[in-house]
């Protein structure tokens, strides 16, 4: 599992079973926590510019973060829900 699976384990330390769960199973989750830890990491960088464009580019950043934090918090719920077993007939 790459950084980014531990960084979003780290952000959903109560989830951290299902996001290894989920991370093992699944890339396109690992490509989202990846996204999620460059865009943490990308913030964390313009915040410390002095650029013209830094605070566009932290609303920016942020917009990004709140969106895959919603989309992985789904992903997390929808994962941790147990199937319902069909009925007896």
């Amino acid at each position: 599992m790459g950084n980014g699976v531990e960084f979003v384990k780290s952000s959903f330390n109560e989830h951290a079973k299902v996001i290894e769960e989920l991370a093992a199973r699944d890339e396109g989750f690992c490509d989202m926590c990846d996204d999620f830890l460059t865009a943490h990491d990308e913030k964390l960088q313009w915040e410390r510019s002095s650029a013209p464009e830094r605070d566009e580019r932290i609303g920016e950043y942020e917009e990004l973060i709140v969106g895959l934090r919603i989309e992985i918090e789904q992903t997390i719920n929808r994962a941790a829900v147990s199937p319902l077993k069909p009925p007896r007939r």
